[in-house]
């Protein structure tokens, strides 16, 4: 457990879908000015945590709090840009459109100039924010997406997948916007399947199987718990291993 203000809290947190466990028992915890990374394969009960926390999904027991409040409350929620795994925004608008309305949402003023410098930094080409949202690639909307959770000033970032979609340079390019967020005290969650983007910026790790924690800690303890010398490998160990929840 850590003395420091928390930004997300989730206590024996559980869901279930029919007879499918999708969450039993997890306990959660960011600190404020932290990166934490939620990993597990497929069908773990990232996307449903994430959900729940958002309020999105309704939970079958356990709590939950942003910032000391409930997500049910809209002043939780306030606090928090998030971006789903399947970003799909309005195809009718265009793009200057779509994050004009984001801001708007948020209670932020759109600048045309500081959304043209996040969608450079993230490798897109210049003409596309006034390009229909229909004409744009899977990995173009993930950009706009993304510029549109830096535009929108918010104290906690939840990202489920935010790499997904996106070239091998876009996705340095969005490791350097979330690199500056950590190194300017921002509060990140997000998750992910690729373990090197884990190791490169997060503070802690937690590993998710079948709804259940196995490990939570930093990146580096994960291994020293495997034994083992890359994160993949002591992920890979610590899911199949036949011990029940680590803490």
């Amino acid at each position: 457990m850590t003395a420091r203000p928390l930004a997300v809290r989730v206590e024996a947190l559980a869901k279930r879908f029919g007879r499918l466990r999708a969450l039993e028992g997890v306990d959660l915890e960011v600190p404020v000015g932290a990166t934490v990374g939620l990993v597990g394969a497929n069908g773990a009960g990232k996307t449903t945590l994430v959900k729940c926390l958002l309020d999105l999904c309704a939970p079958d027991a356990g709590a939950i709090s942003i910032y000391g409040v409930s997500p049910a409350r809209s002043a939780a929620r306030a606090r928090v840009a998030y971006l789903p795994e399947r970003f799909v925004p309005p195809h009718f608008l265009r793009g200057r459109e779509f994050l004009a309305y984001a801001c708007a949402l948020g209670g932020a003023k759109f600048q045309r100039a500081e959304a043209e410098r996040l969608l450079a930094a993230l490798e897109l080409a210049p003409g596309a924010i006034d390009q229909p949202v229909r004409a744009l690639s899977k990995g173009m909307t993930q950009k706009l997406g993304l510029a549109a959770v830096f535009l929108v000033p918010r104290e906690l970032l939840v990202l489920d997948e935010p790499m997904s979609g996106l070239d091998p340079a876009s996705r340095l390019a969005a490791k350097r916007l979330l690199g500056e967020r950590r190194r300017d005290g921002g509060t990140v969650l997000f998750t992910s399947h690729v373990l090197a983007d884990i190791e490169e910026l997060c503070d802690e790790v937690v590993v998710l199987e079948r709804g259940q924690v196995r490990f939570r800690g930093t990146p580096r303890e994960l291994c020293a718990r495997t034994g083992q010398t890359s994160l993949e490998r002591a992920y890979l160990r610590c899911i199949r291993a036949d011990h029940g929840p680590e803490r």
